[in-house]
């Protein structure tokens, strides 16, 4: 069980024992949310830390939720979580999250069959959570926004309602009337480009190339989960949206969990879901991409 610490200095102590301290802080660099560190423990131990702030708690109590649900598939590694919670601080006090500190290793031979593999049984696992349909025990965010995962039993009406719909309401101000119109005809017509799979897939839910490292074994280590259970579809739309993962890791995919035929023609609409996020974080330069998706299945 992973335990909630209401200081920094409780959570090393229960972890680590009386005697370690912090020797070293290195903040580190990636990541536009959270501040990032690298804790190189008196015992030479090193540890991971995420920070926030206090009341941004909730982020590291869904990504902590996150990760443990990828772990329950015994599919592939991600970073252990150690413990998350809150710290009075000097002043205004912080929120953190304590994580397994992955070493960077080199791509091995097989790199991209291995996390091919890897990704699909992941995929292949609903696990008890997935008996409820899509959706996930709790909503988390994709990047900085809070992201829906109400239980829904059909895929194409999760997918309608807590994904595009949302996205497109928080949006609004940056469409016209034409546009409006094209995603009233979308959304009522979902059901005529999307399928229903034959269960729940358990997904990463923010599936691009960032977010994923090579661990000091050579293999592929997930990070930065927006976890839910849904259509695999949408993980893997999400590996070609920032330009793509090597060839080779389709090919291992598809060995191992061949598509349904018609993926490319969906492909663009999953994305259309973060392109609008994209839209509602970063603005404008994001709208000539929903418009043209729009335009793809509307016309």
């Amino acid at each position: 069980m992973i335990k909630k610490y209401d200081s920094l200095a409780g959570a090393l102590v229960d972890l680590f024992g009386n005697s370690v301290k912090i020797a070293k802080t290195d903040r580190l660099t990636g990541g536009d949310i959270n501040k990032a560190y690298g804790l190189t423990l008196t015992d030479g131990t090193k540890v991971f830390m995420k920070a926030n702030a206090r009341e941004n708690f909730n982020f590291f109590e869904c990504e902590r939720a996150g990760l443990e649900e990828i772990q329950k598939s015994n599919a592939i590694t991600t970073p252990k979580v150690l413990g998350y919670g809150t710290d009075n601080g000097e002043q205004v006090g912080y929120s953190f999250l304590l994580l397994s500190f992955v070493e960077l290793g080199n791509f091995a031979v097989n790199f991209w069959d291995d996390f091919a593999q890897s990704l699909a049984k992941m995929h292949r696992f609903s696990g008890s959570e997935g008996s409820n349909g899509f959706g996930f025990y709790q909503d988390n965010y994709i990047g900085a926004r809070a992201q829906k995962n109400t239980w829904t039993k059909s895929w194409i009406e999760f997918f309608r309602d807590n994904r595009l719909a949302v996205q497109f309401k928080d949006a609004d101000k940056y469409f016209d009337e034409s546009d409006r119109k094209r995603i009233s005809k979308l959304l009522d017509n979902l059901d005529k480009f999307l399928i229903e799979p034959d269960a729940p897939s358990l997904l990463h839910g923010d599936m691009w190339a960032g977010n994923v490292m090579c661990g000091p074994e050579g293999k592929a280590v997930l990070i930065d989960p927006a976890v839910y259970y849904g259509h695999r579809e949408a993980d893997l739309a999400m590996t070609e949206l920032f330009g793509g993962f090597n060839s080779r890791f389709y090919e291992a995919y598809n060995e191992a969990f061949p598509l349904e035929s018609g993926y490319d023609d969906r492909r663009d609409l999953y994305n259309l879901y973060h392109l609008l996020n994209h839209l509602n974080m970063f603005g404008q330069n994001y709208l000539d991409g929903v418009r043209a998706i729009l335009r793809e299945y509307t016309e």
